[in-house]
Protein backbone atom coordinates (compact mmCIF):
# COMPACT_ATOMS: atom_id res chain seq x y z
CA UNK A 1 0.00 0.00 0.00
CA UNK A 2 1.39 3.17 -0.82
CA UNK A 3 1.90 5.84 2.25
CA UNK A 4 0.17 8.60 0.49
CA UNK A 5 -2.13 8.96 -2.09
CA UNK A 6 -3.73 12.11 -3.42
CA UNK A 7 -2.03 13.99 -0.68
CA UNK A 8 -4.00 11.94 1.87
CA UNK A 9 -3.21 8.70 4.13
CA UNK A 10 -2.61 5.95 1.22
CA UNK A 11 -5.22 3.56 3.45
CA UNK A 12 -8.14 5.72 2.00
CA UNK A 13 -7.44 4.98 -1.88
CA UNK A 14 -9.35 6.49 -4.36
CA UNK A 15 -12.58 4.88 -2.84
CA UNK A 16 -14.53 8.05 -2.11
CA UNK A 17 -16.81 7.02 0.66
CA UNK A 18 -13.00 5.70 2.25
CA UNK A 19 -11.85 9.24 1.08
CA UNK A 20 -15.27 10.96 2.64
CA UNK A 21 -14.10 9.29 6.05
CA UNK A 22 -10.75 9.97 5.77
CA UNK A 23 -11.09 13.60 4.87
CA UNK A 24 -14.23 14.53 7.07
CA UNK A 25 -14.19 12.12 10.31
CA UNK A 26 -11.36 10.07 10.65
CA UNK A 27 -9.03 11.56 13.70
CA UNK A 28 -10.92 14.83 14.35
CA UNK A 29 -11.49 14.53 18.20
CA UNK A 30 -15.20 12.95 19.13
CA UNK A 31 -16.60 14.39 22.64
CA UNK A 32 -20.09 13.73 22.58
CA UNK A 33 -21.27 9.94 23.68
CA UNK A 34 -24.02 9.33 20.53
CA UNK A 35 -20.84 9.52 18.37
CA UNK A 36 -18.76 7.59 20.47
CA UNK A 37 -21.55 4.45 21.07
CA UNK A 38 -21.39 4.85 16.98
CA UNK A 39 -17.97 4.05 16.60
CA UNK A 40 -17.65 1.71 19.50
CA UNK A 41 -20.82 -0.50 17.37
CA UNK A 42 -19.10 -0.04 14.24
CA UNK A 43 -15.43 -0.65 15.17
CA UNK A 44 -16.75 -3.87 16.92
CA UNK A 45 -18.40 -5.58 14.21
CA UNK A 46 -15.41 -4.68 11.72
CA UNK A 47 -13.29 -7.28 14.19
CA UNK A 48 -11.63 -9.50 11.65
CA UNK A 49 -13.45 -7.77 8.75
CA UNK A 50 -11.90 -4.56 6.58
CA UNK A 51 -13.13 -1.23 7.92
CA UNK A 52 -14.32 -0.25 4.66
CA UNK A 53 -16.89 -3.68 4.33
CA UNK A 54 -18.28 -1.30 7.82
CA UNK A 55 -18.48 1.69 6.60
CA UNK A 56 -20.52 0.67 3.24
CA UNK A 57 -22.83 -0.80 5.53
CA UNK A 58 -23.04 2.18 8.27
CA UNK A 59 -26.02 3.57 6.93
CA UNK A 60 -27.46 -0.20 7.49
CA UNK A 61 -26.18 -0.50 11.07
CA UNK A 62 -27.53 3.14 11.68
CA UNK A 63 -31.52 2.12 10.96
CA UNK A 64 -30.92 -1.77 12.86
CA UNK A 65 -29.17 0.22 15.85
CA UNK A 66 -31.99 2.77 16.09
CA UNK A 67 -29.77 5.54 15.00
CA UNK A 68 -27.27 4.75 17.70
CA UNK A 69 -29.72 5.42 20.72
CA UNK A 70 -27.71 3.33 23.19
CA UNK A 71 -30.77 3.26 25.67
CA UNK A 72 -32.92 1.98 22.82
CA UNK A 73 -30.16 -0.38 21.85
CA UNK A 74 -29.86 -1.95 25.47
CA UNK A 75 -33.09 -2.73 25.48
CA UNK A 76 -33.26 -4.60 22.60
CA UNK A 77 -34.55 -8.60 23.05
CA UNK A 78 -33.97 -11.96 21.45
CA UNK A 79 -36.81 -11.37 18.69
CA UNK A 80 -34.39 -8.16 17.75
CA UNK A 81 -31.73 -10.24 17.05
CA UNK A 82 -33.63 -13.01 14.98
CA UNK A 83 -34.82 -9.95 12.93
CA UNK A 84 -31.45 -8.63 12.19
CA UNK A 85 -30.00 -12.22 11.10
CA UNK A 86 -32.45 -11.54 8.48
CA UNK A 87 -32.02 -8.25 7.78
CA UNK A 88 -28.74 -7.59 4.91
CA UNK A 89 -27.79 -3.83 5.78
CA UNK A 90 -25.72 -5.11 8.43
CA UNK A 91 -22.87 -8.03 9.01
CA UNK A 92 -24.79 -11.51 9.93
CA UNK A 93 -23.20 -12.28 13.30
CA UNK A 94 -25.16 -13.36 15.79
CA UNK A 95 -22.48 -12.94 18.23
CA UNK A 96 -21.47 -9.39 17.19
CA UNK A 97 -25.09 -8.66 16.94
CA UNK A 98 -26.16 -9.69 20.32
CA UNK A 99 -22.77 -8.37 21.78
CA UNK A 100 -23.58 -4.79 20.73
CA UNK A 101 -27.14 -5.39 23.19
CA UNK A 102 -24.90 -6.45 25.97
CA UNK A 103 -21.91 -3.70 25.35
CA UNK A 104 -24.43 -1.10 25.11
CA UNK A 105 -26.08 -2.15 28.78
CA UNK A 106 -22.05 -2.03 30.15
CA UNK A 107 -21.96 1.80 27.86
CA UNK A 108 -24.86 3.23 30.03
CA UNK A 109 -23.00 1.62 33.15
CA UNK A 110 -19.98 3.20 32.66
CA UNK A 111 -21.46 6.34 31.47
CA UNK A 112 -23.09 6.16 35.55
CA UNK A 113 -20.01 5.64 36.78
CA UNK A 114 -17.58 8.03 34.91
CA UNK A 115 -20.41 10.83 34.31
CA UNK A 116 -19.73 10.37 30.72
CA UNK A 117 -18.24 7.57 28.39
CA UNK A 118 -15.91 10.80 27.45
CA UNK A 119 -14.97 10.93 30.57
CA UNK A 120 -13.66 7.17 30.65
CA UNK A 121 -11.88 7.38 27.89
CA UNK A 122 -10.22 10.62 28.99
CA UNK A 123 -9.22 8.38 32.44
CA UNK A 124 -6.41 6.50 30.09
CA UNK A 125 -4.71 9.57 28.99
CA UNK A 126 -1.95 11.05 31.27
CA UNK A 127 -2.96 14.64 29.15
CA UNK A 128 -5.29 15.68 27.78
CA UNK A 129 -5.82 14.13 23.77
CA UNK A 130 -5.34 14.00 21.13
CA UNK A 131 -2.41 12.93 21.57
CA UNK A 132 -0.43 13.53 17.78
CA UNK A 133 2.08 11.18 16.06
CA UNK A 134 4.50 12.00 13.50
CA UNK A 135 4.63 9.17 11.48
CA UNK A 136 6.24 9.51 7.85
CA UNK A 137 4.86 6.11 6.82
CA UNK A 138 1.47 3.93 7.12
CA UNK A 139 4.31 1.43 8.17
CA UNK A 140 5.52 3.12 11.51
CA UNK A 141 1.63 3.30 12.25
CA UNK A 142 1.33 0.83 15.38
CA UNK A 143 -1.92 -1.33 15.86
CA UNK A 144 -1.69 -1.00 19.58
CA UNK A 145 -0.83 1.73 22.19
CA UNK A 146 -0.25 1.56 26.05
CA UNK A 147 -3.96 3.91 26.58
CA UNK A 148 -5.66 0.97 24.05
CA UNK A 149 -4.06 -1.66 26.11
CA UNK A 150 -5.02 -0.46 29.10
CA UNK A 151 -8.47 0.51 27.93
CA UNK A 152 -9.30 -2.57 26.32
CA UNK A 153 -8.08 -4.53 29.76
CA UNK A 154 -10.40 -2.40 31.87
CA UNK A 155 -13.26 -2.99 29.36
CA UNK A 156 -12.89 -6.53 29.17
CA UNK A 157 -12.77 -6.77 32.86
CA UNK A 158 -16.49 -5.18 32.08
CA UNK A 159 -17.45 -7.50 30.31
CA UNK A 160 -17.00 -5.67 26.61
CA UNK A 161 -17.11 -8.16 23.82
CA UNK A 162 -15.31 -7.69 20.35
CA UNK A 163 -13.17 -4.87 21.47
CA UNK A 164 -9.35 -6.02 22.01
CA UNK A 165 -6.77 -3.83 21.97
CA UNK A 166 -6.34 -3.52 18.40
CA UNK A 167 -9.70 -2.50 18.20
CA UNK A 168 -9.69 -0.44 20.66
CA UNK A 169 -6.65 1.67 19.07
CA UNK A 170 -8.63 1.92 15.84
CA UNK A 171 -11.53 3.39 17.79
CA UNK A 172 -9.52 6.00 19.58
CA UNK A 173 -7.90 6.39 16.06
CA UNK A 174 -11.52 6.95 14.60
CA UNK A 175 -12.68 9.10 17.25
CA UNK A 176 -9.50 11.43 17.23
CA UNK A 177 -8.27 11.01 20.64
CA UNK A 178 -5.08 9.70 18.62
CA UNK A 179 -3.94 11.19 15.28
CA UNK A 180 -2.10 9.30 12.91
CA UNK A 181 -2.70 11.21 9.95
CA UNK A 182 0.90 10.97 8.17
CA UNK A 183 3.26 13.96 8.34
CA UNK A 184 2.34 14.59 4.44
CA UNK A 185 -0.82 13.97 4.74
CA UNK A 186 -2.79 17.50 4.07
CA UNK A 187 -5.37 16.87 6.99
CA UNK A 188 -2.71 16.74 9.72
CA UNK A 189 -2.23 20.13 9.65
CA UNK A 190 -6.01 20.95 9.63
CA UNK A 191 -7.63 18.21 11.70
CA UNK A 192 -6.03 18.24 14.66
CA UNK A 193 -7.77 18.84 18.04
CA UNK A 194 -10.87 20.18 16.61
CA UNK A 195 -13.90 18.84 18.16
CA UNK A 196 -15.94 16.83 16.14
CA UNK A 197 -19.56 16.27 17.82
CA UNK A 198 -21.82 15.10 14.88
CA UNK A 199 -20.33 12.09 12.73
CA UNK A 200 -23.96 11.87 10.34
CA UNK A 201 -21.58 12.96 7.32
Amino acid sequence: MEDLINARCGWAGTDELYIKYHDEEWGKLVTDDKSLFEFLVLESAQAGLSWITILRKREGYREAFHHFDVEKVAQMTSEDIERLMKFDGIVKNRLKINSTIHNAKLFMAIQQEFGSFYKYILSFFSQQPPIVNNFKSLSQVPATSPESDAMSKDMKKRGFKFFGSTICYAFLQAAGFVNDHLEDCFCKATKSGQPHQNSDL
